[in-house]
């Protein structure tokens, strides 16, 4: 175990990465993943036990596992460590452990670490003092709405604010689109709104949409969804019959839905495909119709654009709303589903995914030979096709004479489902093994003084 290798495995999740991990701990392979930490040097099932340690109570354990990580100095394990300790009720000591030195309160990423650990330890106004000096940094303004929210500090927040919400509004006025603080606008209606005062924040957004003094449309999509939650409908339906129905007029539909108008929601949705034939209305009808159960409507609806350039908005969110694979063969299939422009292969994986899920397995896997191009290695598919078709067994057989990286990590996935947890971690590859695998970047041709030698583009 060293610094280098853990580093490596958090920026390529490498090692046993987080969903294999949490398929081990569900498949009953707690004590497994803890000798994997220890023995592998494997930094995500340290991580993967330690919480689920916490979860039972287990809190020394936890500590146990996560010291030989704590030992090599790495900051993510000091931090993992301060974490446990918090949870253990041990606050101070976890608060000592990564409390930031003089340099370390000049960084903000630091210190947003260390003020989210004093929110949950309830020291929430420390947490802000901490914060207030890096208010240069726009994205702190988020984290201090987030680490005080239910925290009693909304008027503080308010005053910290509202001088930047008035920036925003002000550079807007002026004709400037760049502003840093251009989310303070929505960050002081939510504040609000929370604090109670929703009318204040309906009506301060309201005057800033009306008179166009907002940089974002992220700006307009949460006013919208503030007059949603609030059932202002009225008010709502106004704002999307004006300029901006593509960003608001899904929000209004969808709140009508919630009041229980379905059948006025889709209308509202038809008349403006009939007065304009937008993708994103086309986009949220057909999910929609999709969701209530109703397939060959969904189909007819988002058909117009599957021949398009962007049938990426209308095709694959169908797809990936559909649960069963034979409703899945049904929309590919259709008559009208045409080759995407360029992106053909999205069609065959669906449909060899689709083919394998039904048990047609045979003609998943002809499918894949006939067209190898969007598959690294087509044998690795092989073997997953035969596996969700319910044929483990040959998927394995599959893998195992392959051999490679990847065949081992796809067969480890394999055989934790087939209940044989400690085969699947000594089969898949250790770190050392990844990182061979892993191509290296070719090295950078450089003059005397160090500038790269390589064209720009």
């Amino acid at each position: 175990m060293n610094l280098d290798d853990l580093e490596w495995q958090v920026s390529h999740f490498g090692g046993l990465p987080p969903g294999r991990v949490e398929l081990l701990l569900e498949h009953g392979g707690l004590d497994l993943v803890i000798r994997a930490a220890a023995e592998r040097g494997e930094w995500f099932c340290a991580q993967g036990a330690t919480q689920a340690l916490c979860r039972a109570g287990e809190f020394d354990r936890a500590l146990r596992v996560m010291e030989p990580f704590v030992a090599t100095g790495w900051r993510g394990a000091l931090w993992a460590r301060a974490d446990i300790l918090l949870r253990a009720g041990r606050t101070q000591e976890a608060l000592d452990l990564v409390r930031p030195d003089e340099a370390g309160r000049a960084s903000a990423a630091e210190c947003r670490a260390y003020a989210e650990l004093l929110a949950r330890a309830g020291r929430v106004d420390e947490a802000v003092d901490l914060l207030v000096p890096h208010l240069d940094e726009s994205w702190i303004l988020s984290v201090l709405v987030e680490i005080t929210e239910g925290r009693g500090r909304d008027e503080r927040l308010l005053e910290l604010i509202a001088p930047r919400a008035e920036s925003a509004r002000g550079a807007r006025s002026q004709g400037r689109w760049g502003h840093p603080f251009w989310a303070a606008q929505e960050l002081q209606a939510q504040v609000l709104e929370r604090a109670g005062r929703a009318d204040e924040a309906i009506g301060i957004l309201g005057r800033d949409v009306a008179e166009r003094r907002f940089l974002s449309q992220n700006t307009l999509t949460a006013y919208a969804e503030l007059l949603a939650r609030h059932s202002r409908l009225d008010a709502l339906r106004e704002l999307a019959a004006g300029g901006d129905a593509h960003t608001v007029l899904g929000i209004y539909a969808s709140a009508l839905r919630d009041h229980g108008h379905a059948d006025e929601a889709e209308a509202v949705m038809r008349a403006a495909i009939a007065a304009d034939d937008w993708v994103g209305h086309r986009a949220w009808l057909s999910a929609t119709l999709l969701l209530d159960g109703r397939l060959d409507d969904a189909i007819a609806v988002a058909e117009r654009g599957f021949g398009w350039y962007d049938c990426s908005n209308l095709l694959a969110p169908l797809v990936v709303l559909l649960d069963r694979p034979e409703d899945v063969l049904h929309l590919l299939q259709h008559p009208s589903v045409v080759p995407h422009h360029g992106h053909e292969e999205f069609q065959h994986q669906w449909l060899a995914r689709a083919l394998a899920g039904l048990g047609r397995v045979d003609e998943a896997i002809a499918l894949v030979e006939a067209h190898p191009a969007p598959w690294t290695d087509p044998r690795i598919v092989r073997a997953g096709l035969l596996d969700t078709a319910g044929r483990p067994d040959e998927a394995a057989a599959e893998l195992r004479a392959l051999g490679t990286v990847e065949a081992r990590e796809k067969l480890c996935e394999v055989m934790i489902r087939q209940g044989r947890p400690a085969e699947a971690i000594a089969v898949h590859p250790t770190v050392v093994e990844q990182r061979a695998a892993r191509p290296k970047p070719a090295p950078v041709a450089r003059d005397e003084n160090g500038y790269s030698l390589e064209p720009p583009f």
